[in-house]
């Protein structure tokens, strides 16, 4: 074999690795589920039952459902958006950007959380609540624009005429597992975060909480949908979150289903 020929041969064979590489790498980034953050305690779940199930491994990625949308908007190589609302997903599906419209797979609740040791009494009663905030160092809520949560921890504020008195003791963060940890911290005595995460077991060592009547915010629907060309993997794995076992689980972490 000539010189020549070694470097073709050569140069053949690194394109054809290479090309394995790339489409493996691809594949990996396909099957890949963003989720709001407050579904997290459910989503492990729901995904250790498909995995039982014999579901394929799948990446799993924990956030702000505001976030997700840009990186999608943006060209983010993911295959399911699992929001914490429905605007977001109806967005994407209007800008071409997903399979449909997707599924409305569950309705969240508001729930205002306090840690246990600063005996702060958590109530729904307005004088009490009043006391509450004037007692407390600062109010998580998750970023109204990124967050669904954090919009209805607005709505709940203003329909029980806190906004004024709470504005100046509100801290934001990231999303609503972050919420739960400023509480945690200290940084904040008090929180508005998801009633998933306010009832599992790790918020509830640390913190009590109260379940916010769902009259008091605008319904926090919950949307899914497929991003455009979406791997097998995924699209079975979207069809198991519309399962009946996968809704029993949802309702077992405080959410109400279709």
């Amino acid at each position: 074999m000539t010189v020549m020929n070694k470097r073709l041969f050569l140069s053949k064979t690194l394109l054809s690795v290479a090309t394995v590489l790339f489409a493996s790498l691809a594949n990996a980034q396909q099957a890949t589920v963003v989720v709001a953050a407050n579904m997290k305690p459910a989503m492990d779940e729901i995904y250790q039952q498909y995995k039982m199930a014999g579901g394929q491994d799948l990446r799993i990625i924990y956030g702000a459902s505001g976030n997700f949308a840009r990186q999608i908007q943006q060209g983010a190589p993911f295959n399911l958006f699992v929001s914490a609302d429905e605007s977001f997903p109806m967005t994407l599906h209007r800008q071409g950007l997903t399979v449909d419209g997707g599924k409305v797979y569950a309705i969240g609740r508001l729930a205002l959380i306090g840690h246990k040791s600063k005996n702060l009494k958590l109530s729904l009663n307005s004088e009490e609540l009043k006391r509450l905030i004037n007692q407390t160092n600062k109010i998580a809520i998750a970023k109204p624009e990124s967050a669904p949560y954090g919009k209805a921890a607005i709505q709940f504020l203003n329909n029980m005429k806190l906004d004024e008195l709470a504005k100046n003791k509100i801290v934001f963060a990231e999303n609503v597992s972050a919420v739960a940890m400023f509480v945690n911290s200290g940084a904040a005595g008090v929180g508005l975060t998801a009633y998933s995460l306010a009832k599992s077991k790790e918020v509830m060592q640390f913190t009590n909480h109260l379940l916010i009547p769902e009259n008091l915010h605008e319904p926090i629907k919950q949307r899914m949908v497929l991003l455009k060309n979406p791997p097998k993997a995924i699209v079975d794995f979207y069809a198991h979150l519309q399962s009946p076992k996968a809704r029993d689980v949802l309702r077992a972490h405080g959410y109400s289903t279709n």
